[in-house]
């Protein structure tokens, strides 16, 4: 009889644990299957501009107050503050969890320039975070995501 319940309690510890190790799908998923280097996008960000790319970094940060955006490193980059993509979304149309922080996201969309005044303060830096305020800098503006 003891058997019996060994195995259901077995049975139920694993399929919570599947449950919980599940991805997390953002948005429309992601359906390219290969990923343009987030270095790469950082290097030279106007090269990609108006193209359809998938992504896959950490996540560094996350817009605490509605979602609408969060940033990407490279995996495995170092340092304190390594160089970010940031990824932003339509307000309410995705929504990005702020427990994403520290997880591994796959992301897709559309590299788009924006004007260096369109971002709310330095926690929105992109591609060119060492570029003058009044410069142009690039986000993705995401269909689509991962969370890992």
């Amino acid at each position: 009889m003891r058997a019996p319940v060994l195995l259901l309690l077995l049975t139920g510890l694993l399929a919570t644990t599947l449950t919980a190790a599940a991805d997390t799908k953002l948005g429309t998923g992601v359906t390219l299957e290969a990923a343009t280097p987030i270095a790469d996008v950082i290097a030279k960000p106007g090269g990609y501009a108006g193209q359809t790319i998938r992504v896959e970094g950490v996540v560094t940060a996350v817009c605490e107050h509605m979602g609408c955006w969060m940033t990407l490193a490279p995996a495995g980059a170092t340092g304190e503050k390594p160089a970010t993509l940031r990824l932003k979304v339509d307000d309410g149309v995705i929504v990005f969890p702020v427990s994403a922080k520290g997880r591994t996201a796959v992301a897709q969309g559309v590299i788009e320039k924006v004007a260096g005044d369109d971002h709310e303060g330095a926690e929105h830096k992109t591609a060119d975070a060492a570029a003058p305020a009044a410069a142009a800098s690039y986000q993705l503006k995401v269909t689509g995501a991962v969370l890992r």
